[in-house]
């Protein structure tokens, strides 16, 4: 049984279901709104396709549910992502902040996140969110070329890209942008512009994700061609070289920030820390003196909200992480990590002995998969290459 001396520290993710439009390529819980929406039920205040004020209220009591687990705990940092939670109207992201700030304990330094697409900015919304406590956008931008959009399926065209950009930047203090590569029929000249076009807009921190087909998506079912192995190693190794020459640290496999920029949501996931998750689909992570625990709850955003409103709860999985599941889930986050975590991490959000990852230590370790400093929990730069394979041996 696990024994934690001290709780880490907590986060709150949202989730909001809904996007403009399905991408090809996402396998995340978001489902394209309806045109025209719920005419019966929709209130005045709601998005196109969905009814906003019985999400919000769902959500709301969501919240309350989590409230017994963490009493007395700090919050110190949110997360809005979805789908696309831009979507939401400005009067609906304040009712949903305020109840949130009425319910938690925020630090005084919160960092407040929202994903946003380009497709659904608009200047007067950005404003009001950020008059609502937002203080980091999250851009999905992904690349700034029109042809590389459309075989996305992306909603966006390059201008409208860079216009949301400029947008952000006048009205948050940080903003991230998310770019692919090793996109279909993509070259190393057209990766370069990516990059070079988002480095222009100097902001604090850059997501760099590498294209995959994950199972269950349109992409997966009809895959497009895509640069091979080592055409996508040339195209990372060039990004990688232009992010760092125009000081960006990469901190995380797929993240780069400048100094002190670092996403502290993400950081906390990738530190095994813990986390409410509200919302349809939404997992969290919750830790006691002794157990760490997690929840799932119901995909479907209209089951999400039937199950909230029939119940008060909309949970399909609560259950106890076995003691010997512990030891894969925090080294499958913090070795994602470029700096890795001191050793003694391990103990104190696990609850458990060193001891019990000592072989998967000593094997990573025969293989160059991880920094031999014993008082690190690091992967190599070869075990960041190969990070499945140094997180499979601790299975």
């Amino acid at each position: 049984m696990p024994q934690l001396k001290a709780l880490p520290p907590l986060s709150l993710y949202i989730h909001f279901p809904w996007c403009e439009k399905k991408c090809p390529y996402c396998d995340f819980n978001s489902h394209q709104v309806k045109d025209g929406g719920d005419k019966e039920n929709k209130g005045a205040q709601a998005g196109p396709g969905f009814d906003e004020a019985r999400y919000i209220k769902a959500l709301i009591t969501d919240l309350e549910t989590e409230l017994p687990r963490i009493w007395g705990r700090q919050v110190h940092s949110i997360f809005i992502g979805g789908g696309t939670p831009s979507l939401l109207s400005a009067k609906g992201m304040d009712e949903l902040l305020s109840a949130v700030r009425a319910r938690l304990n925020l630090a005084p330094a919160c960092e407040i996140t929202m994903e946003a697409n380009p497709g659904s900015v608009e200047t007067e919304k950005f404003a009001a969110f950020a008059k609502s406590g937002i203080n980091r956008v999250s851009l999905g931008i992904q690349s700034f070329q029109d042809a590389q959009l459309k075989a996305l399926g992306r909603i966006h065209n390059g201008k409208e890209a860079q216009h949301a950009i400029t947008i952000a930047m006048e009205h948050f203090s940080a903003v991230n942008i998310d770019l692919m590569y090793g996109l279909p029929n993509q070259s190393l000249a057209a990766a370069k512009a990516d990059i070079e076009t988002a480095l222009s807009f100097k902001t604090p921190h850059l997501s760099l994700y590498n294209l995959t087909l994950e199972p269950n998506t349109y992409f997966a079912n009809f895959p497009p061609k895509l640069p091979n192995e080592d055409e996508i190693d040339a195209i990372f190794e060039q990004n990688l070289a232009l992010l760092e020459g125009a000081g960006y640290q990469r901190y995380e496999v797929s993240a780069y920030a400048k100094k002190d920029q670092e996403c502290k949501h993400n950081l906390n996931y990738w530190r095994f820390g813990d986390y409410i998750g509200i919302g349809a689909g939404a997992h969290g992570k919750i830790s006691f003196p002794d157990k760490v625990t997690r929840q799932v709850r119901e995909r479907h955003p209209e089951t999400y909200m039937q199950a909230m409103e029939s119940t008060g709860h909309a949970l399909i999985e609560a259950r106890d992480i076995p003691a010997k599941d512990l030891p894969f889930e925090f080294m499958l986050n913090v070795l994602r990590l470029t700096d890795g975590v001191d050793s003694v991490t391990f103990s104190e959000r696990t609850g458990l002995a060193m001891s019990t990852i000592a072989q998967g230590l000593d094997d990573a370790c025969k293989k160059g998969l991880l920094d031999p400093n014993p008082s690190k929990l690091k992967a190599s730069a070869q075990g960041l290459r190969y990070l499945n394979n140094l997180q499979e041996l601790f299975l």
